[in-house]
């Protein structure tokens, strides 16, 4: 069996949609109908099962993917080392941050000390809201900066670069600024932002469906842009669990934060596809850690 054709069945096996996995593998669906039909005959047995609705794995599907794929992964793996020692932190690094605030107070710093450590590598940072993890499967990011929890088990997690208390972000008016803190159980006289792309785990933490009590929290109207956000609660249409920091990079005139009490700080750390990671991923890590490092011990001096 040729390797891409083991690329094509692991891809589809986790895609389970013929034309994600054609767009991931910049292939044209039909190739990609073509190679699994080739296998099959092969094999002589099927791979998949295809309806007008639905892909899914046979049992021989599930058993083949499940051998090929350690084998798969430590062939792509020694690749990359090998190029990695071929070529050291070279070519581009691409880091998304979902928002800023996540990045924590830092991030400047380790973006300007990697750049003089790595000066062959173009480094280029985006924010882009939500945290979408696929931006990290389909190769557009190699590198995301996100908050935890992060529990995706094909993705790394490396350094934390920041730690910080929770916040209700409230409209300037509203009665939970004029008492100066709110609580979980106050969400259940509000609503919150839809999930939309935010990884499941971390909306979970954020967004809870009820209040200690069982009262149900409502979902508000979709949203695109933080800046969405912010107008929304600001006409009271909205509040928002987030981190303190939120109003340092984003603020509106008639919004304000205010402490939740009963919940806990949460870290926002790097993560990255562990089976993509290369030389510049590690390089990055590596300068995060040891940023984070040096602030916490001029803290503690």
């Amino acid at each position: 069996m040729e390797l891409r054709e083991v690329e094509v069945l692991l891809v589809l096996a986790e895609e389970l949609h013929f034309g994600r996995t054609a767009r991931r593998l910049y292939l044209s669906q039909p190739r990609i109908s073509q190679t699994v039909r080739a296998v099959e005959d092969r094999l002589g047995g099927r791979l998949f099962e295809r309806s007008s609705r639905r892909v899914r794995l046979t049992a021989l599907g599930e058993r083949l993917c499940e051998e090929l794929r350690p084998a798969y992964e430590h062939f792509r793996r020694a690749v990359t080392v090998a190029t990695d020692l071929a070529r050291g932190v070279s070519g581009e690094l691409r880091v998304c941050v979902a928002s800023y605030a996540m990045a924590g107070p830092f991030f400047t710093r380790i973006v300007r000390e990697f750049q003089q450590r790595h000066p062959d590598c173009r480094l280029t940072v985006t924010e882009e809201f939500p945290g979408e993890f696929s931006r990290l499967r389909n190769g557009l990011y190699h590198v995301m900066v996100h908050r935890q929890p992060i529990t995706d088990t094909d993705l790394t997690v490396g350094p934390t670069l920041n730690r910080e208390g929770r916040v209700l972000l409230v409209g300037a008016g509203h009665p939970l600024a004029e008492r100066g803190y709110a609580t979980v159980e106050d969400l259940g006289d509000n609503s919150v932002i839809p999930r939309g792309g935010i990884p499941q785990a971390m909306y979970d933490a954020y967004f809870p469906t009820v209040t200690p009590s069982g009262r149900p929290i409502r979902r508000g109207e979709a949203i695109s842009t933080t800046s969405d956000i912010l107008h929304r609660i600001a006409r009271g249409e909205l509040v928002h669990p987030t981190t303190a920091s939120f109003l340092d990079y984003y603020n509106h005139p008639e919004v304000t934060g205010v402490p939740l009490r009963d919940q806990p700080p949460v870290d926002s750390a790097l993560t990255w596809v562990t089976g993509l990671e290369n030389a510049a991923i590690r390089a990055f890590a590596v300068t995060a850690a040891d940023v984070v490092a040096t602030v916490d011990q001029l803290s503690v001096v």
